[in-house]
């Protein structure tokens, strides 16, 4: 069944400007489709178009009527004083609907025993079951823990929140509500690498369809199975993720190129021979049509025009040679902001040549450490010391410039002391070109400030460059762009990023920071997660209930056991029952409910060891008549 069809759209917002011009394709149901395209591709305005924001000039957009949509990037306006948990419950008005009209019945019922009202409360509270009704305190509790949302914040003006943060309460939102169709337009922005992953699981759980822009391409590596790329404005299909995107674009280059060339060669050898019979047919009628054939063939010869290959940056940064292998130490580094411990570490040695990603949540201090380490905030107590031959640079995740009015020809030309010439060399090989040059630098967006900043590092003779969010803010083209300048940087490298794709590409070392405290981890991030995923079955193993050797009792003492485990497991029920009742009494405090959801667990397996425990002694007992 066919979700959503697109036939023929065109759309522009400036006349003879069209972003889209006739882009048609089918997306089947269930299917995960990545759109993948330049930045002003038309991508978003796909997504407005098939919601029905925006009216398409020519064409048709067709989705079933019974299908819900929700569109991530579109934030609704909620009524005055509205919070984040009235945004959220909004996802269960239809049940509150059906449950406020089972409260009426269920009062019918009770004066009267009227047949019919009886059928209608029982249809109601089968589509109540059916629609979850029973379990929408679990399902609220297991999205907002999932996406991280904090329990403080349930309380909180959904209109004071950040427009990241409203971004992620809106997605929430409209995974609660079973939306059909998802149209998710860079869902992982705001988000930290553990929401991301909750993301892609529950994604590979969604049965509905989902259309899907992002950036972050480990993300899509996960979660797509079909990519549509819009290029000028129609559309190309590549049946894989976005690894698969990458070889199959390429080798779908490489053929056109081949054919290009081919054609090229008839076309040269055919207009080579009409001037040839050109010369040998003056005044022969007959020569002279036939050179006329063989032009007009070698017109027709040429069926495409030039593959054009994105444009690389081509740029590298200067490397400073070091001596020795230490370039850098922490010691008992310690900073606190507002009475809260940011960053505890004891002692790191950073050494060269190593490529260090620094991770963890949003809010752990990453950005914290990284500023202390290029000092531009001080350590509370502890040092960090730096080669007397180290050359930094640093790439913050803010990009500013002290005159933003200045030109980025005039920057350059300011800041790095060079010609015209030499400025505008260096801003041409990181795709700054024509008129581009002469934009005010505090008009640029966020990734074009990052790109520049990083062009004017590239300048100084570096040998432990600090990147902080290198990739945020650009477009995948851009993303490669950066990816390419950093893989020529033969030197030591210290990069915060949530993009999984950039750190499994970089990194030979991990920091991860939770509460303060940093683990050090050697190792690709591949390797990081596979570690974390043996800890974890570990752990879960040695829980586990050994495998029992039937033991040998005497009658009297096996009795005596059976009675003693009898006891223990009526106590350990008890208990079982009290932390059930401790939920239901904290059903709307979401901190509690996850306490309680691993005491319940605890108290489960304790209770799982005595049933297996008190089934090996009943074994050895006689049986009694």
């Amino acid at each position: 069944m066919i979700d959503i069809s697109v036939h023929d759209i065109k759309k522009a917002f400036e006349e003879g400007n069209d972003i889209l011009s006739g882009l048609s394709f089918d997306v089947n149901e269930g299917e995960r489709v990545g759109l993948l395209g330049n930045n002003g591709a038309g991508k978003t305005t796909l997504l407005r178009l098939i919601t029905g924001e925006l009216t398409p000039d020519e064409g048709a957009i067709a989705v079933p009527g019974y299908k819900k949509i929700g569109l991530i990037s579109q934030i609704p306006s909620f009524p005055p004083g509205f919070t984040v948990g009235n945004v959220l419950r909004m996802a269960f008005e239809k049940l509150e609907s059906i449950e406020s009209e089972m409260e009426t019945l269920h009062k019918l019922m009770a004066e009267s025993d009227d047949p019919a009202v009886l059928r209608a409360y029982d249809d109601l509270a089968f589509e109540f079951d059916r629609l979850g009704g029973y379990d929408t305190g679990f399902e609220l509790n297991r999205v907002v823990n999932g996406l991280r949302i904090p329990n403080q914040q349930m309380e909180q003006s959904f209109q004071s929140l950040s427009g990241g943060e409203k971004t992620r309460v809106n997605l929430a939102r409209l995974i609660l509500e079973k939306t059909d169709i998802l149209l998710l337009d860079e869902p992982t922005n705001h988000l930290d690498i553990k929401a991301v992953e909750w993301l892609e699981e529950f994604l590979g759980r969604f049965k509905g369809t989902a259309l899907v822009i992002s950036h972050d391409r480990y993300f899509l590596d996960r979660t797509i199975n079909r990519a549509i790329e819009i290029n000028k404005g129609v559309a190309e299909f590549y049946s894989g993720n976005y690894s698969f995107y990458v070889l199959e674009k390429r080798r779908r280059l490489e053929e056109q190129l081949e054919k290009y060339n081919r054609e090229q060669v008839e076309a040269k050898r055919l207009h080579e021979s009409a001037d040839r019979l050109k010369q040998w047919g003056t005044g022969n009628k007959y020569l002279m049509r036939k050179s006329f054939a063989v032009r007009r063939r070698a017109e027709r010869a040429v069926t495409i025009d030039k593959p054009v290959k994105d444009r690389a940056i081509g740029a590298k940064f200067s490397e400073r040679e070091f001596r020795g292998d230490e370039l850098m130490t922490v010691r008992n580094l310690e900073k606190s902001f507002g009475g809260r411990k940011i960053i505890d570490i004891g002692e790191l040695e950073v050494l060269r040549g190593e490529r260090i990603a620094i991770i963890g949540d949003n809010g752990a201090g990453k950005s914290t450490l990284a500023k202390t380490i290029v000092g531009e905030l001080k350590p509370d107590t502890g040092s960090v010391k730096r080669g007397p031959s180290v050359r930094l640079a640093y790439l913050p995740q803010i990009v500013g410039f002290d005159y933003p009015r200045r030109s980025l020809l005039d920057t350059l030309v300011h800041e790095l002391d060079v010609s015209p010439q030499t400025a505008r060399n260096k801003l041409g090989a990181f795709m700054f070109t024509g008129e581009d040059v002469f934009k005010a630098v505090g008009d640029l967006s966020g990734g074009e400030k990052s790109r520049l900043r990083l062009c004017m590092l590239m300048n100084d003779d570096v040998n432990l460059l600090i990147l902080d969010e290198p990739t945020n803010h650009l477009d995948l083209q851009s993303r490669e762009w950066i990816e390419e300048a950093i893989g020529k940087y033969g030197e030591t490298l210290v990069f915060i990023s949530h993009d999984r794709f950039f750190i499994n590409r970089f990194a030979t070392r991990i920091w991860e920071l939770e509460d303060g405290r940093l683990t050090d981890f050697i190792g690709t991030y591949t390797d990081y997660r596979n570690s974390k995923a043996e800890k974890t079955t570990s752990e879960a193993s040695k829980k586990e209930p050994a495998t029992r050797v039937k033991p040998k009792r005497k009658t009297a003492d096996a009795q005596k056991e059976l009675r003693r485990l009898e006891r223990e497991i009526d106590s350990v029920e008890k208990g079982l029952a009290e932390v059930r009742r401790k939920k239901e009494e904290y059903s709307s405090d979401y901190e509690k409910l996850m306490d309680l959801d691993g005491e319940e667990l605890e108290v489960q397996e304790s209770l799982n060891r005595l049933y297996d425990e008190w089934g090996v002694v009943a074994e050895s007992c006689p049986e009694t008549d």
